[in-house]
């Protein structure tokens, strides 16, 4: 389990995360939604240890991961990004095998299981055939897939991921939720990602966490947090909730005026 204790962080005197409190089991999806400026980026760096908490405790088996080493925290918590466009020289093969690091010997030589989880990886995430591309080359949303693949390989009982939608069309979209949900269900992979788009968080989230300012405003299924009232005052915004006559999710229709 993935939990988080009053989690507040601070940038310049400005809190950017305030008195946060979670809990990701494994096997579930949890969603973080709210307007741009709401913390979601800045809770899931506070996660994987990339940005300094100022108190509060992010914790999975007991342990504390600032109590962690960069190895240890690396074999426990996988990050996909927001795509940005990658530089470098690096081919798809390459850059997926960085996400096995943390389990290389001291020499830094791939072994065969390492592979083995790389290959899986890009099959998995339907890169395979770009192995030899360099990564640069590649467009926004193969690029997001690459970066999945890495986290992948890198074969973590939990997995961030921050608006990891983004670039994609409406196939790599269902492709990349329906892979992450799967991992959840199968391999018992406790999933925290920030999404933006509240209809993909209603279909495939099994708990959504909305934030504002900062501050979490309220948990629960995807049922009980997207409604009008929720949408409305956190986005600032009229929506209309519409319930799908057969599978009883949630639909947010922004209104047009």
């Amino acid at each position: 389990m993935l939990s988080i204790h009053t989690l507040t962080v601070s940038y310049n005197d400005h809190f950017a995360i305030h008195d946060v409190s979670l809990h990701v089991a494994p096997g579930e999806v949890f969603a973080l939604i709210g307007p741009n400026g709401a913390g979601k980026t800045t809770l899931i760096r506070a996660v994987s240890g990339v940005v300094q908490i100022l108190s509060g405790s992010v914790k999975s088996g007991g342990k504390d991961i600032r109590e962690l080493s960069n190895s240890e925290r690396a074999r426990l918590i996988s990050v996909v990004p927001q795509a940005r466009q990658i530089g470098g020289a690096f081919t798809v093969d390459q850059t997926v095998m960085l996400g096995r690091t943390p389990h290389m010997n001291w020499l830094g030589r791939p072994s065969e299981e390492d592979l083995i989880k790389v290959q899986w990886a890009m099959e998995k995430t339907a890169i395979h055939h770009l192995r030899d591309r360099r990564v640069a080359e590649l467009s926004g949303g193969e690029q997001q897939l690459v970066l999945l693949a890495r986290a992948l390989a890198q074969d973590t009982p939990i997995l961030l991921l921050d608006e990891p939608t983004n670039h994609l069309d409406l196939h790599h979209q269902s492709q990349l939720l329906n892979l992450v949900c799967g991992l959840a269900l199968n391999d018992r992979i406790a999933v925290l990602m920030a999404v933006h788009d509240l209809n993909l968080v209603s279909s495939f989230a099994d708990r959504v966490g909305l934030l504002v300012d900062g501050s979490l405003v309220t948990t629960g299924m995807p049922k009980e947090v997207l409604t009008e009232k929720n949408i409305n005052d956190a986005y600032n915004t009229s929506v209309q909730v519409i319930t799908h006559p057969e599978t009883g999710i949630p639909f947010v229709l922004p209104d047009r005026k």
